[in-house]
């Protein structure tokens, strides 16, 4: 019935957990998982996940904030996306939250990596799975200069978690995106994006947990897990003003369309 477009299932809090999750999943109606991945060192495990159970998948990419690891090249991402059941590159993006006293400017080598996946998304055919914060300018304004905006030959992809205005959220629709929300949806001060949620049309509408992080309420502050999303699903049908089962039938075909032709 419902669909989680975006979790860290390879995090060890999760992953130790794995059969309880997976049990969890299946009692709340959760019938699939996007396993991403945030580093190359943690790839294996990602991908393992995907291997193992015919209904989680996986991404391959390095996360915007990765610093210190192994640093992927084209081909890196061209390999491990050509993989079974690698459906997706990300998360990459651009994030200048924690500049830690640098500028915009010396963030210059995030902006190299953001290009690096589109680039081997295009090559795949593969959707990009979008992490941005504060720089959605630079992510959109990268988006356009890399001719990802809906015309043949676009990767396409999902701007995830999305917490951005409704001008950013017209700007990623307009260039062919889809928008997924997360348990933030449901907190009390999160009112302009559940504005933002109720005008994004149904057929680019995601889900998410983004777990093991954003707990939605009324387990906010304990540790995410698939199985919350229906409760992410109950606040999108409410601030949309249908049914849960219409969020759940919608935002599962959405997952199905974005990633038609390589979910297998």
């Amino acid at each position: 019935m419902f669909t989680d477009s975006h979790c860290h299932l390879a995090f060890p809090e999760l992953n130790n957990e794995l059969p309880a999750i997976r049990a969890a999943m299946a009692q709340a109606q959760v019938d699939r998982a996007l396993c991403i991945c945030t580093t190359m060192e943690e790839f294996g495990v990602v991908h393992g996940l995907a291997t193992t159970y015919d209904n989680f998948w996986a991404t391959a990419g390095v996360h915007p904030d990765t610093e210190g690891l192994t640093e992927p090249t084209l081909a890196d991402l061209l390999r491990l996306g050509s993989l079974p059941k690698v459906v997706g590159i990300g998360e990459t993006g651009l994030d200048y939250y924690r500049l830690n006293g640098r500028s915009v400017a010396d963030m210059a080598w995030q902006r190299a990596r953001f290009r690096t996946h589109i680039r081997a998304a295009r090559e795949l055919g593969k959707p990009l799975v979008i992490h941005t914060r504060s720089a959605s300018d630079d992510t959109l304004a990268i988006l356009r200069e890399e001719h990802e905006d809906g015309s043949p030959g676009s990767a396409g992809g999902v701007f995830h978690c999305f917490t951005e205005t409704a001008e950013v959220a017209r700007g990623a629709l307009d260039l062919g995106f889809y928008i997924s929300f997360s348990g933030i949806l449901t907190f009390k001060n999160a009112q302009e994006i559940r504005d933002v949620a109720a005008f994004v049309p149904d057929d680019r509408l995601l889900i998410e947990t983004d777990s093991p992080y954003l707990a939605p309420v009324p387990f906010r502050g304990k540790t995410n897990t698939p199985a919350l999303v229906p409760h992410v699903a109950r606040q999108l049908a409410e601030t949309r003003k249908c049914s849960v089962k219409q969020i759940a039938e919608l935002t599962s075909r959405n997952f199905e369309n974005l990633f038609a032709g390589v979910l297998i």
